[in-house]
């Protein structure tokens, strides 16, 4: 049986964030997420170690069927302060780190693969300065050095520790209560027992990972980086199931965005928690929190949270909110919020509904084959209802009834050759 262990109860210091770093999002989701996600996928077994924030951290972690341990920094501070205080119940146990989010189960699957008392990942880098350098003969593990001990020699070395180890029960069960915090930094280092099982003669084995997938989440220009090449991943799988993007690498689509059927989104867009189905998202859109179903949206349009737009057609500069549209064209520069607009019903050119009066929200309802002209406001609670034509540039405040015009304006006064007495010349 595999047991994973994820390493999460660290401050990340050099995230200069008071929130703690495995919360941090990376496509609108906590990057701890992905780690517990992708270890799922190898096993039920999975602990995660939380300290730094638990209150916040535990509240997401508990979303999963994981268990979680709060380790004593005090007494037990460290990456093998922290597997100290986990319950060993692997036959394997796979270590893994709460701050690399772009790693992935297929991957992780190798090290199950290799026949050793400890399977170590390592990196190939071209500029491995800052780093440990791992002294691999055979395609075993001989010593990790730190930079700073290192030989002439061993700085030419470019293989670095990628963090994650696969080690054998025995190995865990023999090794974890020898490790000492008699160091510098008084912590206790899961690294330790590499170099005790290589002084004892164990098979450490050297499994070269890729760079990307194994990335640490250590500074926001690494976040930066890694939300980067998850929203490339995030395309790339829609794009293979049949989404067309014009221009991806300028579209950003979170974690939890979803497309069925034939969709097709512009460049710029923005699209977060959200439902396409057989829609056309045109440039510069932003989407969040709704449901797009058989539509066109924008360009330069925003469908915010709560929304949902069946067979509709939304314009340029048109703002959506919690709002349900069915068979609606709103073609251009208008607000419909807290809104039911039904089939047929045409919003012309700044209409607004008038859903806040500085305390509480209300709905504007609008039925079928309504035509509502240009710069019109409709001030809630409204009840527009089928068959209304309401006239350009009126303020409706009442409800309108079934087949009627609703028309509200000043009546407008003309002052003959005021324009020669204002400015004193014919």
């Amino acid at each position: 049986m595999l047991q994973v262990i994820i390493l999460a109860a660290g401050k990340g210091t050099r995230m200069k964030s008071k929130t703690a770093k495995i919360l941090h999002k990376i496509c609108d989701k906590p990057m701890i997420e992905y780690v517990i996600e992708e270890s799922l996928r190898l096993t039920p077994e999975v602990d995660v170690v939380l300290n730094f924030q638990y209150e916040k951290t535990s509240e997401i972690v508990k979303n999963y069927p994981v268990n979680i341990i709060k380790q004593d920094l005090e007494n037990f501070p460290g990456t093998g302060g922290a597997v100290k205080e986990v319950p060993i119940r692997g036959d394997k146990v796979l270590v893994l780190n709460g701050d690399m989010p772009l790693i992935e189960a297929d991957e992780l699957k190798k090290f199950l693969d290799i026949d050793a008392d400890i399977v170590m990942s390592v990196m190939k880098l071209e500029n491995p300065d800052g780093y440990g350098r791992v002294v691999i003969e055979n395609g075993n593990v001989k010593k990790i050095v730190e930079q700073k001990d290192a030989s002439p020699e061993e700085l030419k070395i470019k293989y670095v520790n990628a963090g994650v180890y696969l080690f054998s029960k025995d190995v865990m069960k023999k090794y974890l209560p020898l490790l000492s915090n008699q160091n510098a930094q008084k912590e206790y280092y899961l690294t330790d027992i590499i170099e005790m099982a290589v002084k004892d003669g164990l098979k450490v084995a050297a499994i070269e990972v890729n760079e990307e997938n194994f990335k640490g989440v250590n500074s926001k220009k690494d976040l930066a980086h890694a939300e980067e090449i998850m929203c490339r991943r995030i395309k790339n799988r829609w794009m293979q199931a049949g989404v067309i993007m014009h221009l991806p690498e300028t579209i950003y689509i979170d974690a939890y965005s979803s497309f069925e059927g034939e969709c097709e989104i512009g460049n710029g867009c923005v699209i977060k928690k959200s439902v396409i189905i057989e829609s056309e998202i045109r440039p510069l859109s932003v989407i969040e929190e709704a449901v797009i179903k058989n539509s066109g949206v924008g360009p330069m349009a925003r469908i915010r949270p709560k929304s949902e737009l069946v067979d509709t057609h939304i314009g340029n500069f048109v703002e959506v909110k919690a709002s349900k549209l069915k068979g609606v064209k709103a073609g251009h520069l208008s607000y419909l919020g807290d809104s039911e607009i039904d089939e047929g019903t045409n919003i012309g050119a700044g209409t607004i509904t008038c859903n806040y009066d500085g305390k509480a929200k209300y709905k504007t309802k609008i039925g079928k084959n309504v035509f509502v002209g240009s710069d019109t406001q409709l001030i809630a609670p409204v009840v527009i209802e089928d068959d209304v034509m309401i006239a350009a540039g009126s303020t409706v405040n009442k409800n309108v009834p079934k087949g009627s015009l609703a028309i509200s304006r000043a009546p407008l006064k003309i002052v003959k050759n005021f324009y020669y007495k204002f400015f004193g010349k014919k």
